[in-house]
């Protein structure tokens, strides 16, 4: 039997170190004296108002942005000053708030683009399909299969996305970042415009790829009550800066977080 979760983090070395970080565009702060760690089976979650700084920490984490101080460790290896494509290339994978498709291409073809750092013949080779590319691409073609699988896509897996619900969708956004074998997973914002049913469907899939998979997770998400049945800690922010880190129980109950979403001193929790 696999360890809990809240177990096995407290057992490993964090994956990731984001320590003291500073993000400043013309005077304002976005990113102010942020720090956290990540553990290696962890679900951690990141929450704030619009506004917050939360989808500035994942542009530091993915390399788009430089901060101007702090230190953020993945894997053992310093990110900062490293451009998108080498982060990438380290085993961090991110989806984005805003579907990031190529709606004419089937689900298997976008799946497929996670493959790309993994993918080691040349054009020559492409263009002869032979020897090594005709392998490679078996070999790839089978773990897409797998992640089809997985996130439930059969019916879907010959269709252009863009002809598919917006539900299913963002899990083949998913299923692309999760393509990349990722050793850190960002979410940003999975069930932004779902419905019920495929919210529920989302969290379904976040759990099993923490539980089954044990990729560590950081996930940016609006829906409290999605934040806090799924996450193992949560970060709450507020103009940049960390109000407090808990537990979800004891975030929930935190009157800076109450302030900071209600503008109230002691109602009971925090809502949507």
């Amino acid at each position: 039997m696999s360890e809990p979760a809240s177990e096995s983090v407290s057992l490993r070395e964090p994956i990731l170190v984001f320590d003291d970080v500073h993000l400043s565009f013309a005077g304002v702060k976005a990113v102010n004296g942020v720090s956290f760690e990540v553990g290696a089976r962890e679900l951690f979650a990141i929450i704030g108002p619009n506004g917050a700084g939360k989808t500035s920490i994942f542009n530091v984490l993915s390399g788009v942005y430089r901060p101007q101080r702090g230190r953020v460790v993945f894997d053992g290896v310093d990110l900062v000053g490293k451009p998108p494509h080498r982060i990438a290339a380290l085993g961090m994978a991110r989806t984005f708030q805003n579907i990031e498709l190529f709606s004419n291409l089937t689900v298997l073809d976008n799946l497929m683009l996670g493959r790309h750092h993994h993918i080691r013949y040349g054009a020559p080779s492409a263009f002869a399909w032979f020897g090594r590319a005709r392998r490679e691409e078996i070999a790839n073609r089978a773990v897409v299969e797998n992640i089809v699988d997985f996130l439930e896509l059969e019916q879907w897996r010959a269709f252009p996305v863009g002809l598919l619900p917006y539900g299913v969708q963002k899990r083949v956004e998913l299923g692309r970042a999760l393509a990349m074998e990722p050793k850190l997973l960002l979410l940003d914002e999975p069930v932004a415009g779902m419905n019920l049913e495929e919210t529920e469907d989302m969290a379904r899939f976040v759990l099993d790829i923490r539980d089954e998979l044990d990729i560590p997770m950081i996930l940016v998400e609006h829906d409290m009550g999605l934040v806090m049945d799924l996450a193992d800690r949560v970060m709450a922010m507020d103009f940049g800066t960390p109000i407090v880190t808990g537990t979800p129980s004891q975030v929930q109950a935190d009157d800076g977080v109450i302030r900071a979403y209600l503008g109230q001193e002691h109602p009971t929790e925090v809502t949507t």
